[in-house]
């Protein structure tokens, strides 16, 4: 099947959650609670469901809209709809078609795929794809090797640098500890040199060998000024990835940001933090045309792409659903399971009575507080 030709759904799949009951299905529980958990008691991984739905979009008759065009421009380039796969480590975890079948669906699909510092197989291979990878930085303790990784993701041709801010440490993920939860020999971070995941892999009762091996290897006490130095190590436009606070994406903008990222690390980070979707118009508000606005954590469907574009996203990042499509059916059930979301979004903007997404930022909204 051609690149650019419409994807068959399934017409087992009638929404993306369709796709968790069947990744339920065929994953270990382990695995499945390290993919659905969230950080302590769970309560901003909840909020973010809460508050979406507490979202009203107020939509617009008699607009003559009969077709939609979901194209759109996020970072100066043009994609097929405001959406984006989410950066998640390890996907060889959930199915052997990993980065290389994600990345492939969001090729077919038109949308930029972000590729993860642990991911389980090198950028290098990941762009060979053909799609539009964006590198997502996990900020590491060896300076020298984040030099080398930038070097990598710059030869590999990666169109923007997503470096994330919001884990100092792990989150404390009651799941993970309970399962003490380690990756299998097979998964590997491929992105680090031989051995450099070894704790990774190293189980003990009570311990997530990933927060292990996470606190072992990242940077714990980043400031400003280290986001400065990045901004000058590489010509590519540069995504801040973890903000909450407007004070924060106003900074992010002062350092050279293109583009940040109102994001809560889909409830896995700090437990007690505001939803996304709240704090999502104030920082949109606070940054103005200084730079794009994307929503991460929590998007679950159209409906939730079209809430993000009319309070002022210029698109969203889609996460946990495609893990569970990679699970239920590899790289073919995340090409129908994006394109049953455009099917959604096409659905939601037309009855909105928008044309395209920019449309969208028109709408009114209530609730999103």
């Amino acid at each position: 099947m051609a690149a650019n030709e419409p994807l068959p759904i399934d017409p087992a799949a009638v929404s993306l959650a369709d796709y968790a009951e069947w990744a339920r299905t065929v994953l270990p529980q382990d695995v499945w609670d390290y993919v659905d958990g969230g950080s302590a008691t769970e309560v901003t991984l909840a909020a973010n469901r809460v508050a979406l739905d507490r979202v009203a979009v107020l939509p617009r008759v008699l607009r003559g809209v009969h077709t939609v065009d979901l194209r759109t421009r996020l970072l100066g380039r043009p994609y097929a709809m405001p959406v984006g796969v989410a950066p998640m480590a390890y996907q060889r975890l959930v199915h052997p078609d990993g980065e290389l079948g994600l990345a492939s669906a969001a090729r077919a699909a038109g949308i930029p795929y972000l590729a993860s510092t642990l991911g389980s197989t090198p950028v290098e291979q990941v762009t060979a794809t053909g799609a539009d990878v964006w590198f997502q930085l996990y900020w590491l303790r060896d300076r020298a090797l984040v030099r080398d990784l930038l070097a990598r993701v710059v030869a590999a041709g990666c169109r923007a640098l997503v470096v994330t801010v919001d884990v100092p440490v792990l989150g404390r993920r009651p799941r993970d500890l309970r399962n003490a939860f380690r990756l299998p020999p097979d998964v590997v971070a491929a992105n680090l040199p031989d051995g450099r995941d070894a704790l990774a892999h190293s189980g003990a009762p009570g311990v997530s060998a990933i927060a292990t091996h996470t606190a072992s290897s990242f940077a714990p006490a980043l400031r400003w000024t280290d986001l400065a130095w990045l901004r000058e190590q590489v010509d590519l436009p540069l995504v801040v990835k973890g903000v909450l606070d407007p004070r924060d994406a106003v900074e992010a903008v002062r350092v050279g940001a293109d583009a940040v990222v109102v994001s809560n690390h889909g409830g896995r980070q700090l437990d007690g933090s505001p939803a996304s979707v709240t704090m999502l118009p104030e920082v949109v508000d606070a940054v103005g045309d200084d730079c794009q606005v994307l929503l991460d954590s929590g998007i679950r469907g159209g409906t939730d792409v079209l809430r993000a574009l009319a309070l002022g996203a210029a698109g969203v990042l889609l996460g946990r659903p495609l893990l569970w499509a990679l699970a239920a059916g590899g790289e073919r059930g995340a090409r129908d399971a994006l394109a049953l979301l455009a099917a959604e979004l096409t659905d939601a903007l037309t009855l909105a009575g928008c044309a395209d997404p920019a449309a969208a930022a028109e709408l009114r909204t209530l609730g999103a507080g």
